[in-house]
């Protein structure tokens, strides 16, 4: 089959590699018909992640039909259309019962490798994401391997067009979850979105569907910063104008309510602090650049929460955490628990509530992966959301 392969930092390409198969009974394999690239696969094309390897292959967006199931499958059939969640969950342990998904205890394998890192262990299996997270085969492939078939497979029954689900396996939900970490007050609240890629404008889309009074946006990129205007938001270019100046005077001074930072570990900015976190970082003294983190800590209102979905890859400094302890924030973070979400929210699309393929700018062959792994990273062609064919 062709898979799109991690050949190193900077470096991915299509390969032909030999078809999954299943390893055990409770596997399905998946004749992937949808896949996209995702704002966190360009970490691991630049680089940060650790313990990625050669012929590794990526993807965590993906759906297609089910081909073959192992002997102890019961409930997805073949022929089935299904969407896959990017994180695996057993649904059977401790915090998959208590609904904690992308938290399972018996997803990662490597979980070892985690606790070497972290001092702790990570979260569960992700598809395409590294040995760290288990070292999965991802879907921006023709085929692929879905463990715990059972609970990974969700069949969509409707006449939904790929593009209106395919961004129930992550983008969605996690959009979705970062604006319900909040606890928005409807009707009342303010909350800011640092970045306004693909999970920041999910993120504000899902908080007005909670009832956020406003949303304000910020980035600085004109074509998402438009899209997140059509959609209603008051947006801020920060190259333009100084954020915590602007989102304290759009709020009459207090700030916004609650922040979400839909950047993560590479966010861009400027000031002494962007530019020694760049240096770090390409010193590989830190993993992770935080500007928008620290925007958010420092421009959230008293009481408020600063949640973040963005990927964090490791240790930080200079933190304002002295600012989020005075100011008594709460601060929620971590992979999204998508299994929660996809029912709840494939009800929204049926119901016309929001159509999830507004985000989508370039559709392409499998085989113009590669470019467009750099047409997104560069932001160029106006390019917000890559959709490929593997079958093209």
């Amino acid at each position: 089959m062709k898979a799109i392969i991690w050949q190193g930092t900077n470096h991915v390409g299509v390969e032909t590699v030999p078809d999954p198969t299943l390893l055990l009974p409770t596997d399905a394999i998946v004749r992937v018909t949808s896949t996209a690239i995702c704002g966190s696969d360009l970490h691991l094309l630049d680089g940060y992640i650790p313990s990625m390897e050669r012929g590794d292959i990526l993807g965590h967006e993906f759906m297609g039909e089910v081909v073959e199931v192992g002997s102890d499958v019961k409930k997805v059939r073949v022929g089935e259309r299904v969407i896959m969640p990017f994180n695996l969950a057993c649904g059977v342990c401790d915090p998959c019962q208590r609904g904690m998904f992308s938290a399972c205890d018996n997803s990662n394998p490597n979980h070892r490798m985690a606790e070497a890192l972290y001092g702790a262990t990570s979260a569960s299996g992700l598809f395409g994401y590294s040995h760290l997270f288990g070292g999965y085969a991802g879907g921006q492939a023709q085929f692929v391997r879905v463990p715990f078939a059972d609970v990974s497979c969700f069949a969509i029954e409707s006449d939904l067009r790929d593009d209106q689900v395919l961004f129930l396996t992550d983008i969605f939900p996690t959009g979705y979850q970062a604006a319900e970490n909040c606890g928005i007050m409807p009707g009342r609240d303010v909350v800011a979105v640092f970045g306004a890629g693909p999970v920041g404008q999910f993120a504000l889309r899902s908080a007005q569907m909670l009832g956020a009074a406003e949303v304000i946006v910020v980035d600085r990129v004109p074509e998402r910063l438009r899209l997140a205007e059509a959609a209603g938001a008051r947006t801020i270019n920060y190259e333009e104008t100084d954020v915590l100046v602007a989102l304290r005077e759009a709020t009459g001074g207090r700030g916004p309510d609650h922040v979400i930072d839909a950047v993560g570990l590479e966010a861009h900015g400027h000031g002494p602090g962007a530019l020694l976190d760049t240096a770090e970082q390409k010193l590989r003294l830190s993993f992770d650049r935080i500007t928008a983190l620290r925007w958010a800590i420092l421009s959230c209102a008293k009481g408020g929460t600063v949640s973040m979905p963005g990927v964090y890859g490791g240790l930080v400094d200079k933190l304002p955490l002295g600012a989020a302890f005075s100011k008594g924030l709460t601060l929620k973070m971590g992979q999204t628990h998508t299994h929660r979400y996809v029912r709840p929210l494939l009800g929204r699309i049926q119901e016309g509530e929001i159509d999830p393929s507004f985000v989508i700018t370039h559709r392409a062959p499998l085989s113009k992966g590669p470019e467009l792994y750099k047409t997104f990273r560069e932001k160029h062609d106006g390019c917000i959301k890559v959709v490929l064919d593997p079958w093209a």
